[in-house]
């Protein structure tokens, strides 16, 4: 594991997309009128490659996808909600559909994924992406824990042809890894910590909450999911064959196609007797006000809540 160095993932992304840029003249960088610093020096040293196409998601998908046509590697970025839900048609028949006859390589970043934009209430809220993206065909979905995993998805982006859905948080956190192995982007996951009878599954933000977790309980184990799509599942199988309970922990509905159903899926498919359950958004949206914390706790996704999850698991 990592030091506590804090940044935020889009920027970790960007920088060192911006050093492709310079290599590779292929690439392309489209915004939705979201602005951030690190975007200044894509914008003033390649402003032919760099396209704002103003608050307009839909046609941010067209724009991206007509470039990627032509040969281009493009990046689309916008706040989570409006580019996975706003322009979700555009993504299901520009990319999802017409890429099975022609892959293009149309990267779309989504900044803000569940609840870190937790005080602009349930529309900037991002909880449905994992679900509705991963129904697509042809659609690689990354929700990478740290910067660490953002600046690796993008060697991994350029090449991988194919339109991906990068879900990024909103807030700068601390480093998890030291370094992205080939093995984490090839199988889709990481076990950072092994252990014996009980197991967390995360993505993105939660991870560092189970984290947390783990460091409070000796013996938990705890798999990093950066792939919810594509993955490889029986090395995934493989892993948590050695326990008896899971617990999957993600910032998104459950219950609705996201983490939670892939792992289900996995150990249903297997027919292996593991316990499964799930952590994360009920079937109701966040209208209450205040910090992440106190969003999570309201909605018993806190870690006192998932430390109790695990020692009755553990008295089992």
């Amino acid at each position: 594991m990592s030091t506590t160095t804090v940044k935020a993932m889009r920027d970790a992304f960007i920088e060192v997309l911006f050093e492709r840029m310079e290599e590779n003249e292929d690439i392309f960088f489209l915004a939705a009128d979201l602005g951030a610093p690190a975007l200044d020096m894509i914008r003033e040293a390649y402003p032919d490659r760099f396209i704002n196409v103003g608050i307009a998601e839909q046609n941010l998908i067209n724009v991206a996808t007509g470039l990627a046509l032509e040969g281009q590697t493009v990046y689309a970025y916008a706040i989570a909600p409006f580019i996975s839900m706003r322009a979700y048609e555009q993504i299901r028949v520009n990319l999802s559909i017409s890429s099975q006859i022609r892959p293009v390589n149309v990267n779309l970043i989504g900044v803000g994924g569940g609840v870190s934009y937790q005080v602009s209430g349930p529309t900037h809220h991002c909880l449905e992406d994992l679900s509705i993206m991963r129904l697509l065909p042809n659609i690689t979905v990354c929700s990478p824990s740290d910067w660490k995993l953002a600046q690796g998805l993008v060697d991994y982006t350029i090449k991988t042809n194919g339109p991906k859905y990068i879900r990024f948080d909103g807030k700068p956190l601390p480093a998890i890894y030291n370094d992205v192995s080939q093995d984490i982007l090839e199988n889709g996951f990481c076990e950072l910590v092994k252990g014996e009878n009980v197991c967390l599954v995360s993505t993105g933000f939660m991870t560092h909450r189970a984290l947390n977790v783990v460091r409070e309980l000796d013996g938990i184990g705890l798999i990093d999911i950066l792939l919810l799509k594509p993955l490889d599942t029986e090395k995934l199988y493989a892993a948590l064959q050695p326990y008896q309970h899971v617990i999957t922990i993600e910032e998104a509905f459950i219950n609705n196609g996201g983490l939670d159903c892939l792992v289900a899926n996995i150990l249903n498919a297997d027919n292996s007797t593991i316990t499964l359950d799930k952590i994360g958004f009920n079937d109701s949206y966040v209208f209450e006000l205040g910090s992440r914390d106190y969003l999570h706790k309201i909605n018993c996704m806190h870690e006192e809540h998932i430390l109790l999850m695990v020692g009755g698991k553990l008295r089992l």
